[in-house]
């Protein structure tokens, strides 16, 4: 029985007024609808478990990323533990990339086999642990895929976020405080919470208890499709307080669908801006109606400007789907992939207007570039960066390189305390006291010249402008 059905069993009453006297050998109605909403929960349980694992990382972090308020100079090593859940036969897992961020090693460990839980004791056994890859991972989302090799594993699909509804019931699963196979019950306390009022996503909020160690575990529904992926809590003692907060299932499967494909994310525009429809604005422009949202802008041979898209425009739906707010327009472009079409009805002059937009990728975004990175290739130890060599697909992602060879700085930074000066993410590294650098290991070589107190200095581009930034050594 599914849960839905188990939880409105429960609705009929504890103690029934005029209920029939009961015989000793009857269960009262509750309790037969008690046990069965149980019943229902330990299947979805078991059903769930399988999938799940906890995931051991080792490796690097830069102090932006640390509660540290040391040298914002140096990537420090960590330990780190979370959780996962398989979503494909063939090994592929989905995590947060907080958990896997900067590692040099990461270990799976699977949940217990039939096999190995044979017998009665309620102690099960640890699942074995295996090593796994980093396939690639996503900071705006806070999405990473990692790997296993295997294959017929047990898995979880994708649910639609979408179908969510408020006080629907749900679970999470993970390993909170490094407890395994830990899971809590609780319901969708919001649908779409957005934690910051300018930004793009949107997350599940429930009441599910969710603890440091949970992230990246699977937020299910009663048919134990993945709804989420659990990330984040907001708390002033530092414990669950109720206020959890998943990705959604349909920003998760388009990361994992692209990262899988590609091994990194690409990120759509419309070269567009849109504005909630006000009241005054409604009755300032002589609007038809006063909720919606009118295009405040659109970019000059941008994608939406080609397409026919005119300022004023007041947008009804994207893809199908109706518009009320800015926001929701917003949320909805974000989980639009790079290269597909956007469908936009919009009422001009009261008439509707069909107008496809192709979708092109964001500019260059410095960010990016941290996902394409491992300690073990790209670490820089003497200044505590993480450099990726210039090739010709990395070239394509940068606007206006001086050169085609150098070093893009993908993470950490180092700041020269006596100047001032700094090397900062997205600086292109292309000589070092005027040698040419390569290669991170030319890089590496030319340093070890350096005696600590030494201040080298390095030719970069910055915002495509070329300059000297000499850094003293440790």
């Amino acid at each position: 029985m599914h849960l839905r059905v188990a939880a409105v069993l429960l609705l009929s009453p504890l103690f029934p007024a005029f209920a029939p006297a009961q015989t000793s050998d009857a269960k009262p109605p509750a309790a037969v609808s008690l046990r069965e909403l149980s019943i229902s929960l330990e299947r979805l349980s078991s059903h769930v478990r399988g999938s799940v694992v906890q995931i051991f990382s080792t490796g690097y972090t830069s102090p932006e990323e640390s509660d540290n308020s040391g040298n914002a100079s140096i990537l420090s090593r960590q330990h780190s533990t979370g959780s996962g859940v398989i979503v494909a036969a063939d090994g592929y897992i989905m995590t947060n990339a907080h958990v896997v961020r900067g590692a040099r090693r990461i270990e799976v460990r699977l949940a217990a086999t039939r096999e190995q839980m044979a017998g009665h004791s309620i102690l099960k056994p640890a699942g074995h642990t295996v090593e796994a890859k980093l396939v690639g991972m996503d900071r705006e989302t806070d999405l990473a895929v990692i790997k296993i090799e295997g294959s017929g594993l047990p898995f979880l699909a994708f649910g639609n976020s979408d179908d969510l509804r408020q006080g629907e019931l749900v679970m999470a699963f993970g390993n909170p405080l490094g407890l395994e196979g830990s899971v809590s019950m609780g319901v969708v306390s919001s649908t779409a919470r957005q934690i910051r009022q300018d930004a793009p996503m949107i997350y599940i909020q429930t009441d599910a208890p969710i603890n440091p160690g949970n992230s990246g575990g699977p937020l299910v529904d009663s048919e134990g499709q993945v709804m989420g992926i659990n990330t984040f809590i907001l708390t002033q003692s530092g414990g669950s307080e109720g206020i959890g907060f998943a990705i959604p299932s349909n920003i998760v499967q388009n990361v994992y669908t692209q990262i899988r494909k590609e091994g990194h994310v690409h990120r759509g525009l419309l070269g567009l801006r849109t504005q909630t429809i006000t009241r005054p604005i409604a009755a300032g422009l002589g609007l038809s109606q006063d909720w919606g949202v009118i295009v405040g802008d659109v970019t000059p041979e941008g994608p939406a400007d080609a397409a026919g898209v005119q300022i004023g425009d007041i947008i009804v739906s994207l893809n199908g789907k109706f518009i009320e707010n800015a926001r929701q327009f917003d949320v909805n472009v974000y989980r639009i992939a790079a290269n597909q079409k956007a469908k936009l009805e919009v009422l001009r002059g009261g008439q509707k207007v069909n107008i496809e937009v192709s979708v092109v990728e964001r500019p260059y975004d410095p960010e990016r570039f941290a996902d394409l990175v491992s300690p073990e290739k790209n670490l820089v130890d003497r200044l505590g960066l993480l450099c990726i060599p210039i090739d010709k697909k990395l070239a394509e992602m940068l606007p206006e390189l001086r050169n085609s060879f150098g070093l893009v700085v993908a993470a950490g930074g180092i700041r020269d305390i006596t100047t001032g000066t700094e090397l900062q993410v997205g600086d292109v590294i292309y000589t070092v006291n005027g040698s040419p650098v390569t290669s991170v290991e030319a890089l590496r070589r030319k340093l070890d010249e350096f005696k600590s107190g030494d201040a080298p200095v390095f030719q970069i581009q910055r915002s495509g402008q070329l300059m000297f930034v000499a850094i003293e050594l440790e």
